[in-house]
């Protein structure tokens, strides 16, 4: 019963929850009762009365009221929720007023109404009702209140994380040791392959076009990112020659949408964290399954060097948490690792 309470309780104090019935009560038998012109036995018996109409209310209210915020969220099911708290609040506050209205009357007038109708409309039903509503339009207005500055809350959070996550994907991109690595193999290309020198190229450049492009978007069209994927998949594979093979095969919608430079992270740490030797091919595979996108590599960790904070993959996780209720989904087993990204509609987001 007490944590009962303390769950309709705003204060911190249980007596101040009472204290303020109390008052109430207090209130409401002036208003309504002329118990203060009456003995002390009847003005003690109008204050029970009164303290029972109104303890009840307050804690059906404040009961309904917190059962629906885990239910229904005034964020994203407004009209919804606004519906059943209306007819939920006014429908226990007609009901509890009945039951308290009979059981008071049975006990302390020492019979039951005959006719049940009008002696509701005698018994102050009408303003009941009147109460309930007011008290239906106070908790919308708390709710629309909190769920603006949830939304606020929430909307600085995105775009602190959004700027973590790009700067970090940029580092990745234009990291020293990127440069150099791609550098590297150009100057190779430019004495044996002329002509893949120049597709190589023309393959950073998109590469590079797409990061500035994409920074400022909170979401691109998967169309889109694959063709990014597949110019930073050459670049990988033209270093790596033999010892990495990299296959995609995904067939996307022109509404289907995804956070920028995910697949690409996703990639990148397949390289940046398992072996890639002749001894060791590594194989990369990026499809289509279902609602998801599927990053998945043949696993052989590093055995030494970097030492893996996991943040690019905990940085896509809170991006596709701001869009959408799906999880972004790791799996690992002893000889593969995979992460699936869901498939945003535009609709959706």
């Amino acid at each position: 019963m007490i944590k009962f309470l303390q769950s309709v309780n705003p204060y911190n104090k249980l007596w101040k929850l009472f204290l303020v019935n109390i008052v109430i009560s207090l209130f409401a038998m002036v208003l309504f009762t002329d118990g203060l012109s009456s003995s002390l036995a009847n003005m003690l018996k109008y204050f029970v009365w009164s303290f029972c109409i109104c303890f009840s209310q307050w804690v059906g209210h404040v009961y309904i009221n917190n059962k629906l915020n885990k239910y229904l969220s005034w964020q994203h099911q407004t009209i919804k929720r606004a519906l059943v708290s209306f007819f939920a609040i006014i429908g226990y506050a007609v009901f509890a007023y009945v039951i308290v209205q009979l059981l008071m009357t049975t006990i302390f007038l020492g019979h039951f109404p005959n006719n049940l109708i009008s002696w509701l409309l005698n018994t102050g039903i009408i303003p009941t009702i009147f109460i309930a509503f007011g008290v239906t339009l106070l908790f919308t207005a708390i709710g629309f209140l909190n769920a603006w500055k949830r939304t606020l809350i929430e909307s600085e959070k995105f775009k602190t994380e959004m700027l973590a996550y790009k700067y970090e994907t940029l580092q990745n991109q234009i990291n020293p040791h990127f440069i150099f690595n791609s550098f590297n193999v150009l100057s190779d290309l430019v004495y044996e392959d002329q002509k893949k020198a120049v597709n190589f190229i023309k393959q950073m450049s998109q590469l590079f076009r797409y990061v500035l492009d994409s920074r400022d978007k909170e979401l691109v069209p998967i169309s889109e990112e694959l063709k990014f994927v597949e110019s930073f998949a050459f670049l990988l594979q033209t270093r790596f020659e033999d010892k990495l093979t990299i296959a995609i095969d995904v067939n996307v919608e022109y509404d289907e949408m995804m956070v920028p430079m995910a697949l690409q992270l996703l990639l990148e740490n397949c390289v940046k964290h398992n072996e890639v030797s002749s001894q060791n091919p590594l194989s990369v595979k990026i499809i289509r399954k279902e609602n998801y996108i599927e990053v998945s590599n043949n696993l052989q960790l590093k055995s030494i060097g970097l030492d893996s904070k996991k943040t690019g993959l905990a940085n896509i996780t809170q991006q596709y948490a701001f869009f959408t209720d799906k999880e972004v989904i790791v799996e690992q087993t002893e000889s593969h690792f995979s992460v699936k990204v869901p498939i945003l509609k535009i609709s959706e987001s």
